[in-house]
């Protein structure tokens, strides 16, 4: 089998910080990682391999040359190949022109069996990526995938795909999109070997040129959305604890609350 891999390379927001005065992120000193949902996504096209070992993962990612550090530690987990898509004229593409890019590039790379990327990037949320480039690609796709079968023949995967209150079982014949979520299973570390060998290896850097993209429809003119402004909300009011010895007493004294606030 073959399998592509979409990652993101993303600020960690255990540690981001916004200005308050100029509303940006302050990214000076924030480490970068790679997205948590595209781990998921991509142990689970190394589970694959471990049970067919003929099996070839490639990763592909779109961002900055530091995005390299991202797919090295791909490559350490287990993947066989890794490609960068890099240009200054794909800068501050939103979810429309960056699947315009990545689609461009799993073109590029060629046939596949499974496309896999995770359900969302924790600096967007969007969950938007996934699904334009299966639409791009002409591809079936389901989303939000929390268990994973495969068939015999390698043609037909069953999933099980998370709603808000419950779950739904899909079948769908490969090629096709799938997007993980964390649920779908626990992200392996790099092995002292991988991370040998994937010092050693070589991670392609494609323009846009190179991706043969139409330059209309990547970058920041090209993006119908933008962020307007980013803030940190303002702290809630501080909670009151009411007290009583039984339920009534308790009643009473949030009656006697909630009147003095106008609320009732």
């Amino acid at each position: 089998m073959k399998i592509i891999v979409c990652v993101k390379q993303v600020p960690d927001t255990n540690e981001i910080r916004i200005n308050p005065e100029t509303g940006t992120l302050i990214r000076d000193g924030v480490p970068s990682i790679l997205n948590p949902d595209d781990a998921n996504a991509l142990e689970e096209a190394l589970k694959i391999k471990d049970q067919y070992p003929d099996t070839h993962v490639t990763v592909v990612t779109m961002g900055p040359p530091q995005a390299k550090d991202m797919l090295m530690e791909c490559l350490a987990m287990g993947a066989d190949e890794a490609f960068l898509a890099s240009d200054r004229i794909l800068g501050g593409s939103d979810t429309w022109a960056t699947s315009n890019a990545i689609s461009a590039a799993i073109k590029k790379i060629g046939d596949f069996d499974i496309v896999f990327a995770g359900r969302q990037a924790i600096d967007g949320d969007t969950a938007q990526v996934g699904p334009q480039i299966a639409e791009r690609l002409g591809l079936p796709q389901v989303t939000y995938v929390s268990d994973f079968a495969l068939s015999e023949d390698k043609k037909t995967i069953t999933v099980k795909r998370a709603l808000e209150d419950g779950y739904e079982v899909v079948e769908v014949q490969t090629p096709c999109m799938l997007t993980a979520i964390k649920e779908l299973n626990k992200p392996r570390y790099m092995s002292a070997s991988g991370i040998a060998n994937a010092c050693k290896a070589e991670i392609p850097v494609w323009s846009a040129a190179d991706l043969g993209v139409d330059q209309s429809v990547v970058g920041l003119k090209a993006s119908p959305t933008n962020v307007f402004r980013s803030f940190t909300p303002l702290p809630k009011g501080k909670g009151m604890m009411l007290e009583g010895d039984d339920e009534k007493e308790l009643a009473h004294n949030l009656l006697i609350q909630l009147k003095s606030r106008n609320v009732i």
